[in-house]
């Protein structure tokens, strides 16, 4: 019977579809529940792709992609505890760090930087899937590093670009976003260490808070509090107005391609919030993430809302970008609203597969905050082929 439960969650369209979804959600039992949802998602591979993917060029070797061990894995709140404040976490992230250097020498990706009348973006692939960021005034020669926790792989770019490292936006705490910073500052004396105060950001000088703005020769970037993933993240959104092009958001663990980052320091209705000041941003906002986790997010998406075209498409532009390990991002905010279902908690599709119903007070805030939760939990047990 569960097999037959398992297949009908992932074949079934409409109706029949937002049945079995919420009858995975709400089953008889919570054991039950947990163990088709569980066999369903785990049976899952997502859509193949209706072109057929262009060849690799010849002088092209491609590694197909092995994730590194991602330490916030369901392990419990006491490895979480262990490794955001302890040096256990600390040395674990070391670990990853000469892991990553000697599994991928020229990073995990393949990227290409993005040129807008004197500001380029340039992202650098580092550990096993996250992304740093130079953000550089190409006329001043000045340069911001976002998350830059390979401090070697920021270092090589800086040198290359032959700019001048003037600051450092620190999206959160974790080892993989901040553990470049104490190298980094001490090299380059006059650098900055930019962040919130509440998330124990290591070498940080710089304390920030919500719409707070760092200014950097040409360069406006605003911070916006975004908590939920940790109680102080921050996103970082570039000013395109002073140099006539698209705003940039540096979204850290808040927002992934076709993904949200998961719930550790707050709760739903807090991931909630943080998503819809997101939300707010223009459409052709290009979002920066931090992790290149979308081919693994479409497929989840693919779960969730099958008959999405959208999602599709994109589906098959990015698996022919991972053929060749091309980077995916940036994609734009207008993008993320019609495929990302953690920003679609508005929708009815969604909320007819999976939603609970209005609160118990008609607050429609609470039931998008329960059908954001019940997403983050799904996305916690899928499995990508």
């Amino acid at each position: 019977m569960a097999a037959v439960v398992a297949a009908t969650a992932l074949k079934g369209r409409g109706a029949r579809n937002a049945r079995v979804l919420r009858g995975i959600l709400s089953g008889a039992t919570a054991n039950k529940a947990s163990q088709n949802r569980t066999r369903a998602l785990q049976s899952h591979s997502s859509p193949e792709c209706k072109e057929e993917p262009e060849s690799l060029s010849p002088e092209l070797e491609y590694i197909p992609r092995k994730r590194g061990k991602n330490p916030m894995k369901a392990v419990g709140l006491a490895w979480y505890s262990l490794y955001t404040r302890t040096w256990l976490g600390y040395l674990f992230y070391r670990q990853q760090l000469r892991r990553a250097r000697n599994r991928y020498p020229k990073g995990h990706s393949r990227t290409q930087p993005r040129l807008f009348n004197g500001v380029k973006v340039l992202p650098i692939p580092v550990l096993s899937d996250n992304y740093s960021y130079l953000i550089i005034d190409t006329q001043a020669r000045l340069a911001v590093a976002v998350d830059p926790s390979d401090p070697q792989a920021v270092q090589a770019s800086i040198e290359k670009e032959g700019v001048n490292l003037v600051a450092i936006l620190c999206t959160h705490k974790h080892w993989d976003h901040s553990g470049g910073n104490r190298d980094l500052s001490r090299r380059h004396q006059d650098c900055r260490v930019y962040g919130s105060p509440q998330d124990g950001i290591p070498y940080l000088t710089h304390p920030l808070c919500h719409q707070d703005v760092v200014s950097v020769g040409r360069l406006q970037i605003r911070a916006l509090a975004t908590p939920g993933h940790t109680q102080g993240h921050l996103v970082y959104l570039l000013d395109g107005e002073p140099y006539k092009g698209p705003s940039c958001l540096f979204s850290g663990d808040l927002l992934f391609l076709s993904g949200c980052g998961r719930t550790f320091e707050g709760t739903a209705e807090t991931m909630l919030s943080s998503l819809d000041t997101v939300l707010g941003l223009g459409d052709d906002t290009l979002l920066w993430p931090g992790h290149e986790y979308a081919e693994e997010n479409l497929g989840f998406a693919g779960v969730v809302e099958p008959e999405n075209l959208a999602r599709e498409r994109k589906m098959q532009w990015v698996q022919r970008q991972r053929m060749e390990r091309k980077s995916t991002c940036p994609s734009t905010l207008g993008e993320e609203r019609s495929y990302n279902p953690f920003l679609r908690t508005h929708c009815l599709v969604l909320q007819e597969a999976l939603g609970p119903g209005p609160g118990p007070t008609g607050d429609d805030d609470y039931s998008r905050a329960q059908l954001l939760e019940k997403l983050r939990q799904l996305k916690d047990l899928h499995k990508s082929k």
